[in-house]
């Protein structure tokens, strides 16, 4: 099972992750990071969510059909896979977008101060 990891870690994390990944030569597994968790749920709506689940496992979706799934007009979906293409979320493809996990595993701590 293709797993997708949504994070919330500072660029400074995230970076000294890729070096180590690139010295020892070990494939990482897949992450989107965000930097504080208002920025993870201004990107990561109810509705975006929505998308995710139905393009889970599906292959490569047109926007219409995506729209269609969701029972939603397509200019409102339209703005949001934009979003999540944006943020690294998912992919563009010749036949539309594609996120091309089978979940998604949401990854961080909320800690005072």
């Amino acid at each position: 099972m293709s797993v997708l990891t949504i994070e919330v870690r500072t660029l400074a994390e995230t970076l000294d992750d890729v070096a180590q990944a690139m010295e020892n030569l070990a494939p990482s597994e897949p992450r989107v990071s965000f930097e504080t968790p208002e920025l993870l749920w201004k990107v990561m709506t109810a509705k975006r969510w929505e998308i995710l689940k139905v393009m889970s496992g599906a292959g490569p979706l047109a926007l219409r059909e995506v729209a269609r799934r969701l029972d939603r007009d397509v200019k409102s979906v339209h703005a949001d896979t934009h979003a999540l293409l944006n943020a690294g979320v998912i992919d563009r493809c010749a036949e539309g977008f594609i996120f091309p996990y089978d979940a998604v595993h949401v990854d961080f701590l909320l800690k005072a101060g």
